[in-house]
Order: structure tokens, then sequence, then C-alpha cells
């Protein structure tokens, strides 16, 4: 990403937002921080400004998740470890990525101090430049311009990953649950959870027992035809992650796509 990019990321955040925004704090001269060490909300960092999410909008992002001891979770800019924190005491083992080195001494003071240093890791790098494959669940409080540079990454990512935002959008991938949070913290804004499942790709023409299946694809959203007993239907439905759902003829159909192969209930 160009220094260009980076100041009219800036620019436009500040304009547009008062001086809040979200993700990777800049990275301060020193190796380690001092034991005193406190972020300052609005701070400058790499791409955009840091903000801290609400514990509130934390932990609504994870139920929306339906986080687990099973998941991985990586939250990209994860500034003071909070939301990593937080799944990992709900039992997840939980990867933050900072760009800010102070951050991440930080963060790692702070899953020692709250008895999860175990579960919750934090490393400084570059989001743009990590491997998210490894996650089952990935949250993030990013710019709509970032989460669109981030998009396609995110949708090659394993069928059925959890991609939970803090207020921002990924452009025309709308989301599938979106919830706004009351409460301390959300008097003023940036407490608006947005949940995306990654879909898998069906697209295509489907030979299948139950006739010929024609299907349209944007983002989890499906249109097309289902050609059985000599008649073609238009359909409409659903992907969400493996899992398809459409209704044609009358009929409610549910399914699953496994690696290339789609099979019909």
């Amino acid at each position: 990403m160009t220094a260009v990019f980076r100041s009219a990321s800036l620019a436009l955040l500040l304009a547009a937002f008062s001086s809040l925004a979200f993700a990777q704090a800049k990275p301060a001269p020193s190796a380690s921080p001092p034991a005193g060490y406190e972020p300052q909300s609005g701070q400058e960092g790499k791409d955009v400004v840091w903000v801290p999410t609400p514990q509130a909008v934390v932990d609504k992002m994870l139920d929306m998740a339906r986080v687990r001891p099973r998941d991985f979770v990586m939250d990209l800019g994860s500034g003071d470890g909070r939301l990593v924190i937080t799944a990992a005491k709900r039992g997840a083992r939980a990867l933050g990525v900072e760009y800010n080195p102070d951050m991440v001494e930080l963060s790692k003071r702070n899953a020692a101090r709250e008895g999860v240093a175990g579960k919750a890791a934090f490393v400084k790098a570059d989001l743009f430049e990590t491997d998210f494959s490894r996650a089952s669940v990935i949250t993030m409080f990013l710019l709509p311009e970032i989460n669109l540079w981030l998009r396609p990454k995110i949708r090659g990512l394993k069928p059925g990953t959890r991609i939970v935002s803090n207020t921002f959008t990924m452009g025309d991938w709308e989301a599938d649950q979106k919830a706004t949070i009351g409460g301390k913290g959300c008097e003023v804004s940036w407490c608006t959870a947005l949940l995306w499942i990654v879909p898998a790709r069906v697209a295509g023409t489907h030979q299948l027992p139950q006739g010929e299946l024609t299907l349209k694809q944007h983002y989890q959203t499906l249109s097309g035809f289902l050609r059985t007993g000599g008649r073609s239907y238009a359909l409409t439905g659903k992907v969400r992650g493996e899992e398809i759902r459409f209704r044609a003829g009358g009929r409610t159909y549910r399914g699953r796509m496994t690696g290339k192969t789609l099979e019909l209930s």
C-alpha cells in the first residue's frame, strides 16, 4: 500500500469522523513500552487512527460469530488486545495482528494479567501481508476502503469462516447479520456489529438426481433455474458457508457444496 493511499485514508477519516477510527496504532520508536504505557484514543496509526471498541460491542461481535473453544480468532488491528483477550476467555485460541510494537507489548501484559496468555497471542505485523487462512473467525474495526482492499482475500477463505466488523461495511457485499448496540461506551457511535459468513462458490451448472441446476451467485445470494421433469423453474436462494438453500417450483431445496461437488436433499 502506497504512502499516498495511507495519507488519503487518514485524511478521509479525520474529515469524516472527527478524528475517530480504527485499527493499527502508529509504531513508537521504543523497542519496549514503559510499564505505565497507555494508548490514547485517536492516536495516529500506520493506515488510520486508533479508537478502542467498547466492551459491549466486543461481546456482541463474538456472540454474533458464535465463538467457541474450537475456534481460532484473528483480530486485525488488535490495539490494546481487548477483543483477543475476550475471545480467549471464551476458550478460543486468538491472535491479534497489530503494527504498533508498544501496543503488542501492552496486549501481552494485559493477557497475562487476565490469565489467558496461553490462548491469546499478539504479533507485530502488517495485516495486508498476513495469512488469514487458519482463522475460523476474523474480527476488525477498519475503514471501508481497507475492508474493500481485504475483501478479495477474505472471500477466498474457507467457506463458513465468520467475519465480524465494527461499523464499517464491505461495499456491495451485504452483511448476513447486523446489530446496533447501546449502553456504556456507545453514547455517540461506532457500535454497530456486522457479520458475514464466507460463502462457498456454487455458481455454474450442476447435473443432479433432481435435475439440471443452473446457479448464478452474487456473494451469498442465488438466482437461476432448476430444470426437472421436463419443466424449468426460476429459483432464488442463499449460500451460508457450504450450505445452500433455494426455492423453485413451490418447493424448498437444501444442499451442501463439498469441494466442487453439490448435493441436494
